[in-house]
């Protein structure tokens, strides 16, 4: 690990950690995405991920992980000043890294004996995405698997909402085609939260495999998933408005396949 500190926003390493910071094509093309503080940085390093670079303030961190040290990337010290400007948060101990993406397929997936996946399908807004992770997590769910997502896995935003979870979860990007056939062929029930045609999830069998399908608030889901399903569930809504977050659902549906196979 070098430890050349950085002092200037116009140093080319800096412009870089930027452009991967707000730019998906940059993340994609060059492979790496950005993690952003200790407490994610551990999950993500757990997680088996390789760093390419790490930018730390010792005003703020007077110590890097141990997760760290065992890594062989070019590690960068910073000013507390230039640390302000390349952070997200203020509350992040004073730690950017630079990461290797290493994305998930479906056939990577090592499933439970009865596995618990929730499907997002178009989902946009990173943040919903990410605190879906977090309920994830917390329901010990197999997988996450977004279908046609219009955000990419390694969004910065998506990270700092899951707290990590998005290394704690597995976490795959498919077509809807290609994740109705995995489902399928591994004999999980499908299960699309929808208001047509629907019973109450509560009153519907979650103790086996189970992928809970969910659509974007605005539109709901293709047909696709609505004729592939084993069966249709909704969360009963007693005030005049139809649908709720999209991550708070998930939670209700989560917990609620917890709950049957407790």
């Amino acid at each position: 690990m070098l430890g050349q500190k950085i002092t200037s926003a116009q140093n080319p390493k800096i412009k870089l950690l930027q452009a991967l910071q707000k730019k998906s094509a940059e993340r994609r093309a060059q492979g790496l995405f950005v993690v952003e503080g200790v407490r994610e940085l551990e999950h993500c390093l757990e997680a088996g991920y390789q760093l390419h670079a790490v930018f730390h303030c010792p005003d703020l961190l007077q110590q890097l992980p141990a997760g760290v040290k065992a890594q062989q990337c070019a590690c960068y010290e910073v000013t507390a000043d230039l640390y302000a400007k390349i952070a997200y948060r203020a509350t992040t101990e004073g730690i950017v890294a630079e990461v290797k993406e290493r994305p998930l397929a479906l056939e990577d997936l090592a499933l439970s004996e009865h596995p618990l996946i929730v499907v997002l399908e178009s989902v946009e807004k990173p943040g919903n995405l990410g605190a879906v992770l977090r309920s994830a997590d917390a329901a010990h769910a197999d997988a996450v698997v977004v279908c046609d997502p219009l955000t990419d896995l390694y969004n910065p935003n998506l990270i700092r909402s899951s707290i990590g979870a998005l290394f704690t979860v597995p976490c795959v990007a498919c077509t809807s085609e290609a994740c109705i056939a995995f489902l399928k062929e591994h004999g999980i029930r499908i299960l699309t939260a929808q208001l047509q045609d629907s019973h109450l999830y509560y009153d519907t069998d979650m103790r086996q495999g189970t992928a809970i399908v969910m659509g974007t608030e605005s539109t709901g889901l293709t047909d696709s998933w609505r004729k592939a399903a084993d069966a249709h569930i909704r969360i009963p809504m007693l005030g005049r408005l139809d649908s709720l977050n999209v991550s708070v659902s998930a939670a209700i549906l989560l917990f609620e396949a917890v709950r049957q196979r407790n």
